[in-house]
């Protein structure tokens, strides 16, 4: 006899039921379409820095221009528009997805994660802790975003081994590094760039900054074993259970992973010097993706070799790898149409301009939490960290300056808004980058992550609230 289901339930679920993801950029790039029929087009005056050779906003320049509402068709044209900016990362994506699939064929990865396991079998708590920290350097050190995709297979297949599921091993990859990037003590790309724009000693204030990582660090890693450890227990608690009982079905495999061959130590010993090489290539001599992509096709190619795959085989196994990511890969192309409906409707600086002026006109002891809050919006429009920095912190700093506020301050909103909403966001390139890798699909992440984006929504409201009153500079 099959269980009754409560009517009221059911409605209830269909109700709460997230929009696939496709449906709910679509809609998003619908409403930034009718945004520019409501609002005025406008345009701030900008001229180049000397020294970054970045276009900068000229403080009260903001003036209204002609209207130019996006017309129904150039809604469709945007999403092409969309695909060509974002060429470079749906091409690293397809790429290095293609290379872990020949990686993943030769059979090194699950032997290795096989062997690792077995190592750590009984502090399994470790892994996660452990994982976050080290990622998180790179977060507060370089900024690392994007570049924190290619990490992301293995960690999936690490989680996996560990008995939890993708998003586990995604998380504990990517959030290690969202957190640093929130602690951003020493990224030059979002704290550099607005400290230099607010006129204020570079990377000052470091160690107000490291307190507050440490907490949104710690909230990061209770949060993620916290689902973990749940998952492990009880695998129908995955937020993609669905998804990952298909993962068993497909990986099925003759090859014995118990066993770690001489040739697996020389993949692993390819893939580990080549992703030093790359850590190099980025701090040395300013690697980024179109860099870091060539030197992952020769790290694949050089993978498959050792591995014992015959060129055909090899190439099959990074078709194979790169077909995967389709879904995902793609929709970085259709987040970017919205941006795409926003310049094309010349609306992007009145949102910017609109936005500081609701700040100006809030009480006094909820002016930093205003800006906290418009700069996490204004993140859906302009999710480039540098670029975000580059449109409003010419605006924000004269509103603190006005308010009698520490100048600091405005780059702490500035940073907190930018990081805050990153994990989050469609139009996160990184975000919609490392979900297409790992498979998961946009609605489901939501699901996961929402209770701890609420957390750090509060962790930086005490911190900028604590900024003010202990008066950093």
């Amino acid at each position: 006899m099959e269980p009754k289901v409560n009517v009221s339930d059911k409605k209830k679920s269909a109700w709460l039921k997230i929009p696939h993801t496709y449906t709910l950029i679509f809609i998003i790039i619908i409403f930034a379409g009718l945004l520019s029929y409501i609002l005025p087009a406008g345009e701030f005056d900008r001229v180049e820095d000397p020294e970054t050779g970045k276009m900068l906003v000229v403080e009260g320049s903001y003036h209204q221009i002609e209207s130019d509402p996006v017309s129904f068709f150039e809604l469709f044209t945007a999403i092409p528009q969309g695909l060509e900016k974002g060429a470079q990362i749906i091409f690293y994506i397809f790429l290095v997805s293609g290379v872990f699939g020949i990686i993943r064929t030769t059979g090194a990865i699950e032997a290795g994660v096989y062997k690792g396991v077995r190592a750590l079998e009984g502090r399994e708590k470790l892994l996660i802790p452990m994982s976050m920290i080290l990622f998180s350097i790179g977060g507060f050190s370089m900024g690392m975003a994007e570049e924190s995709i290619i990490f992301v297979p293995i960690g999936i297949a690490i989680a996996r081994a560990m008995g939890f599921d993708a998003v586990t091993g995604t998380a504990m990859i990517t959030l290690g590094a969202a957190s640093g990037f929130f602690g951003g003590m020493l990224n030059p790309f979002t704290v550099g760039v607005a400290q230099s724009l607010a006129e204020v000693p570079l990377f000052s204030g470091i160690g107000f900054r490291f307190v507050v990582y440490i907490f949104v660090l710690a909230f990061a890693i209770w949060y993620v074993s916290r689902y973990a450890f749940k998952v492990k227990q009880n695998p129908e608690k995955s937020v993609i259970y669905d998804i990952e009982l298909k993962e068993k079905k497909v990986e099925t495999s003759s090859i014995d992973f118990s066993v770690f061959t001489g040739r697996h130590k020389l993949v692993f010993l390819v893939l580990i010097s080549g992703l030093a090489f790359n850590v190099y290539g980025v701090f040395n001599w300013g690697w980024f993706l179109t860099e870091l992509t060539a030197s992952f096709l020769i790290i694949g190619i050089l993978c498959g070799l050792v591995g014992g795959l015959k060129l055909g085989h090899l190439f099959d196994s990074f078709i194979d790898g790169a077909k995967a990511v389709t879904f995902g890969a793609l929709i970085v192309g259709f987040a970017r149409a919205i941006t795409v409906v926003l310049e094309e409707g010349k609306i992007i600086d009145t949102v910017v301009f609109l936005a500081a002026e609701g700040i100006s006109h809030l009480p006094q002891s909820l002016n930093v939490i205003g800006m906290l809050f418009i700069q996490a919006i204004l993140n859906l429009f302009i999710s480039s960290g540098s670029g975000q920095a580059a449109a409003t912190m010419p605006i924000m700093v004269p509103i603190t300056d006005l308010l009698g506020l520490e100048r600091q301050i405005a780059v702490l909103a500035f940073q907190y808004g930018d990081s805050l909403t990153n994990s989050i966001i469609p139009t996160s390139s990184a975000l919609m980058g490392y979900l297409a890798v790992a498979g998961i699909p946009y609605e489901r992440w939501i699901k996961f992550i929402w209770k701890l984006i609420l957390g750090w929504a509060v962790i930086a409201c005490i911190a900028l609230l604590a900024a003010v009153a202990l008066g950093i500079s």
